[in-house]
């Protein structure tokens, strides 16, 4: 397992304390992976590691000291069109828990006794529970705006929580400048590649579960941690012959922060440029994804639609799921908004798979 540079190249033992190339590239990835065998899973064992034989990990025992039994998340039906992936069923109650549970024991694997990390709430939770379990110490920025009951989760865990005033990028600016100059471990969901072998998973729990992948998969993109890891492991299964061909991908994004949106109806292969404004989907209002061109690669490459969360109705679509005993957050609310107007525009959509990311209570505010 080595880290490569996106943009020169240059590879990088996955030991490396550095959060990105020398040239500013983003680490990839390089780590051959077996067929995926649904014969080949861990079914003694009750969390994402179950699928550890297809996930790049330091060794086969750091993790056994991590894990909180993140995973193994229900898939329920809403109605005849509609299953709902329901991963706020997690310890932190989101999917971040995926991504976290494996950057963490690869913190712990590698030796790292101390981390940064910048969040809207979710993965800084997820990444300081882990920490906690780990016994690493835990530094989480938050933009002020943050869910109170985040922050609170947050700090619970042992961490320290800096809330920084401004917006997500300018929280994010704040965190990276002191990895910078301080050249502490940066353990951010974006920069560091070993979080997608966690939110990979999610797939690989889908095809477990229901021996087939939904034709339509409704994902969030905010800085494409869920898309990425989904698209790594669509492809994994693509590859292995355990399915046909590429479901219907429906990414969305908040109308008043649609960067990637703008970006793909113009066919640009940067994100475009915007000037976010509030949203009540914090946990997808990023306005400069730094994975952005990576995004846009899978994009035009698998015909990937966008389509706006409508700011007006998103509220509208967290009483309806509540009305069925869905009690999720705004953000994940998002979700079942975006694709509710994905029908107005597409027509009826139905095997359609929408992911549950996070529970209600963390933004009731």
């Amino acid at each position: 397992m080595r880290f490569i540079c996106s943009l020169c190249g240059k590879t990088e033992p996955s030991d490396t304390r550095k959060a990105h190339c020398d040239c500013g590239g983003l680490w990839k990835l390089d780590c051959p992976l077996p067929v995926f065998d649904l014969a080949e899973i861990d079914r003694d064992e009750w969390s994402i590691f179950r699928y550890r034989r297809f996930m790049a990990l330091d060794d086969d025992s750091t993790w056994r000291k991590t894990t909180l039994g993140e995973g193994m998340t229900p898939i329920v039906r809403l109605d005849e069109n509609v299953l709902l992936k329901m991963d706020y069923y997690m310890p932190t109650l989101s999917f971040k828990d995926r991504g976290a549970a494996v950057l963490v024991a690869h913190c712990l694997a590698i030796g790292v006794d101390s981390v940064v990390q910048d969040s809207s709430g979710n993965a800084g939770n997820s990444v300081a529970a882990y920490c906690a379990k780990a016994g690493i110490r835990c530094e989480i920025f938050v933009p002020e705006g943050t869910s109170p009951k985040k922050i609170d989760m947050i700090r619970a865990h042992g961490a320290l929580c800096t809330v920084v005033p401004g917006n997500r990028d300018h929280c994010a600016d704040v965190c990276r400048e002191k990895v910078e100059r301080q050249g502490v471990y940066y353990a951010n969901h974006v920069y560091n590649p070993l979080f997608y072998e966690g939110t990979k998973t999610y797939i690989y729990e889908v095809y477990e579960q229901l021996h087939r992948i939904p034709a339509n998969l409704v994902i969030p993109v905010g800085n494409g941690t869920l898309f990425l890891g989904v698209m790594h492991a669509l492809e994994h299964l693509l590859e292995s012959g355990c399915i046909e061909k590429m479901p219907q991908i429906i990414a969305l994004q908040p109308q008043t922060c649609d960067p990637l949106l703008r970006a793909a109806a113009q066919g640009l292969p940067e994100p475009a440029a915007v000037s976010p404004t509030p949203t009540i989907a914090e946990g997808i209002a990023i306005g400069r994804p730094m994975r952005g061109r990576e995004i846009l690669e899978y994009v035009y490459r698998y015909g990937v639609r966008f389509i706006h969360a409508p700011e007006d109705r998103i509220l509208d679509a967290r009483s309806a799921l509540a009305a069925k005993g869905i009690y999720c957050e705004h953000t994940t609310a998002a979700n079942y908004a975006a694709y509710l107007a994905y029908t107005e525009q597409y027509g009826p959509t139905p095997d359609c798979l929408i992911t549950m990311c996070g529970a209600g209570l963390k933004s009731d505010h």
